[in-house]
């Protein structure tokens, strides 16, 4: 029977809430983008948030829950996956993702966002780290890890999957810890790798800001929440009367910026004014709801939340429009990873994306980290109120670029 080196995409997130600033173990060394382009930058952060609102969607049929991922940590762990994609499963990939095909644009513009996010600040922490840790001795293509290296960081670390499978989870999972604050625990969970794993790529995220105006603790009370047309809970509804905030609205939608100290990066609430079935969500309404924010005050009311979700993607990027990636080689249609070894012996078996998120009256702490796991195997006049008593969206972004960092929805702010 013929061998096959599998890959197999494990991909975690959690987000929570904090108000205070603390430290996070990434090192940061500027990557090179000396070839970025304003056009290059704008066609990658379109790329990510197309790709976001397409697994929203995606999500959104399928889900009767809340639902929190972060787009940018799937899109990037993809696109150093997609560096050693060729032939009809780099095509596949490039549909589904919105990669641009010209390298030196997709490349520079990468390297540029990893800057941008990784650039220190004094009020708030915002951070990007991937790695390589590669079977020590098995053949991959130097130009391949130079790539990853010199556009997203990713620095190789030479491990024994072979006989100390377990000791090599922990060493990776110990750095996913270090990397997002401690707040990503065990991504890589026991029987993922084995002794024929070969390569496993990381990448994590972190941000932890305050609200610019925070909420006070003494002003949440408990109240009613419309979780569905026969259904309320309580929930604990945070409250601010007559401050200025960035807002807009529509017929259906209400639009709500809450900024984070520093005013790079934001939250943007989208309220209906019904229910989540009128707001049409798509990157050009999404620009024209931030072009037709206007300062102004606000009376608002919005939930404390916390929970968690997880999804297996697999059946979903396959539905989207990459099969190819998931087949064996030998198969017709079969994956194509040569740019990594030279030769096709990798596809993708799963792909796991899990993620918590807490809200509170401080501000906002988000992580998310990814691992690629190969291995080798057998086969107005008034002052509006924006009560946000019944479901809504929320993303994560950066202000300036629109850049989507995390998106979400809730549904039912008590669970959990």
């Amino acid at each position: 029977m013929n061998k096959f080196v599998l890959l197999s995409l494990v991909l975690i997130s959690i987000v929570l809430v904090s108000g205070c600033i603390s430290g996070v173990g990434i090192a940061f060394t500027p990557m090179d983008d000396s070839g970025v382009t304003v056009e290059g930058l704008n066609t990658v952060k379109q790329a990510n948030n197309q790709f976001a609102i397409d697994y929203y969607s995606k999500l959104n049929e399928q889900e009767d829950s809340n639902i929190f991922f972060s787009p940018y940590s799937i899109s990037s762990a993809l696109s150093m996956t997609y560096e050693g994609a060729k032939g009809q499963t780099a095509e596949e990939m490039a549909n589904v993702f919105y990669f641009p095909n010209d390298d030196e644009l997709r490349r520079s513009a990468y390297a540029r966002l990893y800057n941008q996010i990784n650039k220190p600040n004094d009020d708030f922490k915002l951070s990007t780290a991937n790695a390589l840790w590669a079977q020590e001795d098995y053949h991959f293509e130097q130009d391949y890890f130079d790539v990853i290296d010199n556009y997203y960081g990713g620095k190789v670390t030479n491990m024994d999957f072979i006989t100390k499978t377990e000791e090599s989870r922990l060493t990776i999972n110990n750095w996913v810890e270090e990397q997002t604050n401690d707040k990503i625990k065990d991504l890589i969970p026991v029987g993922i790798l084995t002794s024929l794993t070969r390569l496993v790529l990381t990448n994590a995220i972190y941000f932890k800001g305050t609200w610019i105006t925070q909420f006070d603790s003494k002003d949440t009370r408990e109240q009613d929440f419309k979780v569905s047309s026969d259904k309320t809970v309580q929930a604990d509804m945070m409250s601010l009367t007559e401050e200025d905030f960035s807002y807009a609205e529509t017929d259906d939608l209400q639009i709500l910026e809450l900024p984070y100290e520093g005013e790079e990066l934001s939250m943007l609430i989208l309220l209906p004014k019904e229910d989540l079935d009128q707001i049409e969500l798509t990157t050009d309404n999404l620009e024209q709801w931030s072009l037709d924010l206007r300062e102004q005050e606000v009376n608002i009311y919005i939930p404390k939340f916390k929970f968690e979700t997880k999804y297996m993607m697999v059946k979903d990027l396959i539905e989207m429009g990459m099969p190819s990636a998931f087949n064996p080689p030998s198969k017709p249609s079969g994956a194509d990873f040569s740019g990594m070894t030279g030769i096709k012996d990798l596809y993708i078996t799963a792909v796991i994306h899990q993620a918590f998120v807490e809200v509170n009256e401080e501000g906002t702490e988000a992580a998310a980290a990814t691992a690629v796991v190969m291995g080798r195997e057998s086969a107005g006049p008034t002052i509006p109120l924006f009560r946000a008593d019944h479901p809504f969206i929320f993303v994560i972004q950066q202000k300036e670029t629109g850049n989507i960092l995390f998106i979400g929805r809730v549904i039912d702010p008590t669970l959990e």
